[in-house]
């Protein structure tokens, strides 16, 4: 596994409340839509990524959805050059302590992708699309 966050991202409660306040307030350059209902900016190193907050919870798991549920509504991503990979780090994250959350499988957006939750029980996707590229320094480039 290479050493590498890839994307955060927020589950938010009104996307283009939260666009505005990135974009217009922050300054953050929006970079890239994928389809309807997430939003990525450029930042330097790790991509941040906006998604409503029940549309990740209902991605990770049905038990997450609603208020109380305890999802904290944050997850990082690592993402990744080649599809094996997935279940790989998704195995060896389980053998080191982790708990799977999510098994890989094929997504909507054309991916493929599972989660871990770290022993504290921060989640985790790791995903691959074969229309990712990486930079040389191994972030994710977002056209």
């Amino acid at each position: 596994m290479e050493p590498r966050i890839s994307l955060i991202t927020l589950g938010v409660d009104d996307l283009e409340r939260s666009r505005r306040f990135y974009a217009e307030g922050l300054g953050f350059p929006a970079h890239y839509t994928a389809g309807e209902g997430i939003l990525f900016f450029r930042t330097r190193g790790t991509r941040l990524a906006l998604y409503p907050r029940e549309q990740l919870a209902k991605d990770i798991s049905p038990r997450l959805l609603g208020k109380g549920s305890g999802f904290p509504g944050i997850t990082l991503a690592h993402n990744t050059r080649e599809k094996a990979e997935v279940d790989a780090i998704l195995a060896r994250a389980e053998a080191a302590g982790g708990t799977l959350i999510k098994p890989a499988a094929e997504t909507f957006w054309g991916g493929y992708s599972g989660y871990f939750a770290d022993p504290d029980g921060h989640l985790w996707e790791v995903a691959w699309a074969a229309f990712w590229r990486f930079d040389e320094q191994g972030a994710l480039v977002l056209d």
